[in-house]
């Protein structure tokens, strides 16, 4: 199915390629009333690799800009070079720095970054104190694919309102400096 826009003079296109034509898409864009969004990118952490290489190929499927790590400390050293990412999906139980102890590094070191927990050895405990920590939500392994394609866009839209807002507070805050508001 074809992208549609806009051209210079106001006129709507359909914009193909030949994934499109086979039934895929590669963009990392999204159309949406008008709007151009650029995809979600989201990084996977989980040590559980036939896990990772999984859903990484379900959600790329689903035009998700996918980065993934293997455990906590690569997740933070990813991070570092992939400040642009939306949302990690992140596993409570690994090795090492577990997830609860790798969301609070996150949040600190990366605070608008939302975080969604996953993990199939779920307790309430952690689940609350994931909440307390700043998680932005917390699923069940194994999850319906569309289930998290549902949270993660709704974390993207929450990380994208909060920078909106920052660059707006910004651009007021330069405007009243120099006497233009």
């Amino acid at each position: 199915m074809p992208n549609k826009g806009v051209d210079s003079e106001g006129h709507s296109v359909r914009l193909w390629t030949g994934a499109e034509k086979e039934g895929r898409t590669t963009s990392k864009y999204q159309i949406k009333g008008g709007d151009v969004m650029q995809m979600p990118k989201v990084m996977l952490v989980d040590d559980e690799v036939p896990f990772v290489e999984t859903m990484k190929k379900r959600l790329e499927k689903r035009n998700l800009n996918i980065v993934t790590a293997f455990s906590g400390e690569e997740a933070l050293d990813t991070l570092g070079s992939n400040r642009d990412t939306d949302v990690v999906i992140l596993d409570v139980k690994m090795p090492g720095m577990d997830g609860i102890e790798t969301l609070r590094e996150i949040k600190a070191k990366f605070p608008l970054i939302e975080v969604i927990m996953l993990t199939g050895h779920a307790t309430i405990e952690s689940a609350i104190e994931g909440m307390k920590i700043g998680a932005f939500d917390y699923l069940m392994k194994p999850c319906e694919v569309e289930q998290l394609m549902a949270k993660v866009q709704q974390a993207t839209n929450k990380k994208r309102e909060h920078e909106k807002r920052i660059r707006d507070a910004r651009a007021k805050e330069a405007l009243f400096k120099h006497g233009l508001a």
